[in-house]
């Protein structure tokens, strides 16, 4: 059985090797955390690697050149190496994130837990914090707050509405009456705005953490693929729903939705904005530092900013898991894997024996295949004797069909075309045309198939016809005998001889 020293001795430990707590915990914290919050700024979250290092080079320098590399007793402060051997370092163990951006760029950012210890840090190295009334109300009003959205008692929180309408109501009776606001002292509106800061500044490592989380599902969601050990078809949806829902997937994500529902709203910013410029205009910020007047200026940019973070790191996501769906390859992505490996174990199987700066030969050219043998010859591609000929076929013969076999095709054009000529002759419509539904039912029953009816229509538009409002119905006869009645929009045709006279 564990006991309390012993499990409060493991949560130490745990929480001792997070990267935040390991970055201070280092031996050239100080540096780290100097060098880090120099380079790297609220207007400034990504720094490209070459600026990064020429910057971080030069802050070397001038430490060096001001007697800072060693401390007082006589322990290096400033530790030996590059400043491109110790951004790799800080990389390694988590303190900076390497990535590629726009343009093929490669760029420095501060990870979540280098924000956290430099907010750590800067908390530390700053003003105290203090037991505040400000404070001390705003943990009042969270529990309120958090007990009323707990509470599904009707009545209970309407009585708490009640009330608060009542005081609200007392208020405006008051100001309304006296025509004055009660002034708050200053000391309490500093505390209130210290308070302030102090909830600011927890929002960049918030927004920081979001983000990495949301790079990390995405590299678990690109190495689910690349394995391959399931179906693909089960792997492309569910993974590509997880793309398009990348902000509801982690705890943190869900927070981040909850969170930009009421601070994503632009009125809202402006509000805020406004709200800000009030507070400045006031007289008591005169006694604050000119650096939390510039952090109270600047909350609403701020939080801008880590918004566009996390929307980045989700359109990054997104992208990435889509282009891993649509250019998954399971036998490429298996030989890469491979291919990797081996580079990995032939450089372990290298390195032990082997010296600093020590010269490697180049691959100056590409081993040639050993191929046991070839074919030498090939078969004849071409047919050992041409094929049959095609036996003469007439299409005008109808020896081999059989008897009414011929009744059940296509339609009769030619004596469908004659006999419609012939009806228009006789003068069955008084305009000159013919009326095809009269046509059709005064052709004989040979040709008034409904296969029939569709070529006489098709007739009809050939030579010109003219459709009216009527409806016309006809009987159409089946070569079995049988009758079916179609009916249709009324149709006027001119035969090709009418036209020509």
């Amino acid at each position: 059985m564990i006991t309390r020293a012993e499990s409060a001795y493991l949560g130490a430990l745990r929480a001792f090797q997070e990267p935040m707590l390991d970055l201070l915990h280092r031996r050239y914290a100080p540096l780290v955390v100097s060098l880090l919050s120099l380079v790297f700024t609220p207007e400034r979250p990504t720094v490209p690697v070459a600026e990064a290092h020429t910057e971080i080079g030069d802050a070397l320098d001038q430490l060096r050149a001001q007697g800072y590399e060693l401390n007082a007793d006589g322990t290096r402060a400033i530790p030996l190496g590059s400043a491109r051997e110790l951004c790799r370092q800080w990389a390694d163990v988590g303190w900076l994130k390497r990535q590629i951006v726009e343009g093929d760029v490669e760029v420095y950012q501060l990870s979540a837990h280098a924000v956290g210890a430099l907010e750590v840090a800067g908390r530390a190295g700053g003003a105290r914090a203090r037991v505040s009334e400000s404070r001390v109300r705003t943990l009042l009003e969270a529990v309120e707050r958090l007990a009323q959205d707990a509470d599904p008692d009707v009545l209970v929180r309407m009585a708490r509405l009640d009330g608060q309408i009542k005081r609200l109501q007392a208020e405006l009776t008051r100001i309304q009456r006296t025509g004055e606001v009660d002034e708050v002292d200053e000391e309490e509106l500093l505390e209130e705005a210290e308070n302030v800061l102090h909830l600011v500044r927890e929002l960049p490592a918030d927004f920081a953490r979001v983000a990495e989380s949301i790079r990390a599902m995405q590299r678990d969601v690109v190495t689910a693929l690349r394995q391959d050990e399931r179906p693909s078809g089960d792997v492309l949806r569910e993974y590509l729903e997880r793309g398009e829902q990348v902000m509801t997937a982690t705890p943190e994500g869900r927070a981040f939705a909850g969170a930009l529902r009421l601070i994503g709203d632009p009125e809202r910013i402006d509000e805020l904005s406004l709200q800000l410029d009030t507070v400045l205009r006031h007289r008591f910020t005169g006694r604050l530092p000119g650096q939390q007047r510039a952090e109270l200026r600047d909350i609403g940019r701020r939080i801008e900013q880590g918004v566009a973070e996390v929307i980045k790191a989700q359109r990054q996501a997104s992208h990435v898991i889509t282009t891993q769906v649509r250019n998954h390859d399971p036998l490429r992505d298996r030989q890469v894997d491979e291919l990797l490996r081996e580079v990995m174990i032939g450089f372990q199987t290298w390195m032990p024996t082997t010296r600093r700066s020590q010269y490697v030969d180049p691959l100056r050219r590409l081993p040639v295949a050993d191929v046991a043998h070839l074919r030498q010859s090939t078969s004849d591609l071409s047919p050992p004797q041409p094929p049959v000929p095609l036996s003469a076929w007439d299409d005008g013969a109808d020896t081999d069909l059989e008897d009414g076999a011929r009744e059940w095709g296509g339609p009769h054009y030619a004596e469908l075309r004659e006999h419609l000529v012939s009806f228009a002759a006789d003068g069955a419509a008084p305009d000159g045309g013919a009326d095809l539904a009269s046509a059709f039912s005064a052709a004989p029953e040979r040709i008034r198939r409904p296969v029939d009816l569709l070529g006489l229509l098709e007739i009809a538009h050939q030579d010109g016809m003219t459709e009216t409002d009527q409806v016309s119905l006809v009987e159409a006869v089946r070569p079995d005998g049988s009758r079916r009645r179609f009916a249709f929009g009324g149709v006027t045709v001119q035969t090709k001889e009418e036209t020509n006279e």
